[in-house]
């Protein structure tokens, strides 16, 4: 059982260290970003490249069928630009590893699911797998989120127009004095804007298809407006969009507060099912083992 120990404060030592390094790329997002001649690496290119063939037919995917389609579309409303065959390679694969560690598991333990051993080296990876194969459900959420948030960000950004509306400055330069106001849409922003010289017309259209939300296409418009003519007329259609921004913002605020109630109600619960592991789970053993030598 040393062993099994050790492995066990191996895997949590595991989990800490991915921890860190997740909030230690956290902090670095938070850092302005310069062009960095090692993003030009050709082995850091996988993004724009497709999954090969042999890797999918190995892993059983299908590129015609309704969930590949379904959870690239996902994946684009998430920010996702890489292909989607490489997310459902490392998804099956996950799926597969967890599975087999949790039979590995329950093979040492014998199937004894209240150890803390086997909850960690088996039912960790249960759950993993489980939060794998209804991906859907978190890739939604993740869309929502970032559509939350890209609408946070054009509420902000039109709100600056508006306030620049009386300026002699173009289109181009107000919205490049936007781009500090950015976070999630900073890189299609700037994209956005080393394109518009060269056809402003296709520069829309593309940050249009990368943003994938309505209240960015709707913003999308609204400049296109701006650019052709700049009118009084069309600030006040800005306006009217800023309302319609705000008015979305307080619903998704509302849904928001209703959404953590239930969290809280569920983490509420957490407490309940340990009191029962650590205090009941006994007494009911002890009984069955009273009945068995009454038998």
């Amino acid at each position: 059982m040393q062993w099994v120990t050790a492995l066990t404060s191996a895997g949590a030592a595991a989990g800490q260290f991915l921890f860190a390094a997740a909030g230690i790329y956290a902090l670095l997002q938070l850092m302005p970003r310069r062009p960095a001649r090692w993003k030009r690496l050709a082995f850091l290119s996988w993004r724009q490249k497709a999954a090969p063939d042999a890797w999918i037919k190995a892993f059983g995917i299908r590129k015609d069928s309704a969930a590949y389609q379904e959870r690239e579309l996902l994946l684009a409303g998430c920010g996702v630009t890489a292909d989607a065959a490489w997310y459902m390679i490392a998804r099956r694969f996950g799926i597969v590893i967890c599975v087999i560690t949790a039979l590995i598991a329950a093979a040492i333990f014998d199937n004894n699911w209240m150890l803390l051993s086997m909850q960690a080296m088996g039912g960790i990876p249960i759950l993993l797998a489980a939060g794998l194969k209804a991906d859907r459900i978190w890739l939604r959420a993740a869309r929502k989120m970032r559509a939350h948030q890209l609408t946070k960000e054009i509420y902000v950004i039109s709100n600056q127009l508006l306030y620049l509306a009386d300026s002699a400055l173009n289109i181009h330069t107000k919205l490049m004095r936007c781009v500090p106001y950015t976070r999630v849409m900073r890189g299609d922003l700037e994209r956005l804007l080393a394109e518009w010289y060269h056809d402003p017309v296709l520069a829309l259209r593309g940050f249009k298809l990368r943003v994938g939300t309505d209240e960015g296409m709707s913003f999308v418009e609204t400049i296109d407006a701006l650019r052709q003519h700049e009118s009084g007329q069309y600030y006040d259609i800005l306006r009217v969009r800023i309302s319609d921004y705000k008015e979305k913002l307080e619903l998704a605020k509302e849904s928001r507060k209703e959404s953590t109630s239930y969290v809280l109600f569920v983490i509420a619960g957490v407490p309940i099912l340990y009191t029962f592991q650590v205090f009941i789970y006994p007494w009911v053993r002890e009984g069955q083992k009273l009945f068995q030598s009454l038998g």
